[in-house]
């Protein structure tokens, strides 16, 4: 009996991990794995018991950060993302007041405005703030900034 419940255990972990990307269930099917061979074996429910817990603890514990530090996503900035904190040329001035302004970043054009409200003329090298629609809030790059 011991031998059908390990077993079906050990299915019930491997589907649950398969399922998810959260390698918990995977050191449980561990211990599940561990505990049908004992049981295979005639080992006694308290011994199959503790072999669970133990494997799953110890596979938990040690090996979970190692896997998680390779199997972990990068995350790579897209889109308005990717813009905030670029730094750029101011193509046409910066003036909140009269509404215009376009700054250079990568490729890309876009109508900008002022974060702190100053005119900040062309050629003038600016890091973006934050993004609100279409349009990009700048301040300028201090010396010691430039990158």
């Amino acid at each position: 009996m011991d031998v059908i419940v390990w077993l079906i255990l050990l299915v019930l972990f491997l589907f649950m991990e398969a399922n998810t990307v959260a390698v918990v269930s995977i050191w449980f099917a561990a211990g599940a794995l561990a505990s049908l061979i004992a049981s295979l074996c005639g080992a006694q429910l308290w011994l199959q018991i503790t072999l669970f817990l133990c494997v799953s603890a110890v596979c938990l514990a040690g090996l979970r950060p190692v896997v998680r530090k390779y199997v972990k996503p990068r995350i790579v900035r897209t889109n308005v993302d990717a813009v905030l904190d670029a730094q750029g040329y101011v193509t046409a001035q910066v003036d909140n007041l009269a509404a215009q302004g376009q700054v250079k970043l990568g490729a890309m054009e876009w109508t900008a405005r002022s974060s702190d409200g100053s005119v900040i003329p062309q050629g003038t090298l600016v890091k973006v703030d934050r993004i609100e629609g279409v349009k990009a809030f700048v301040s300028k790059v201090e010396a010691e900034e430039k990158v």
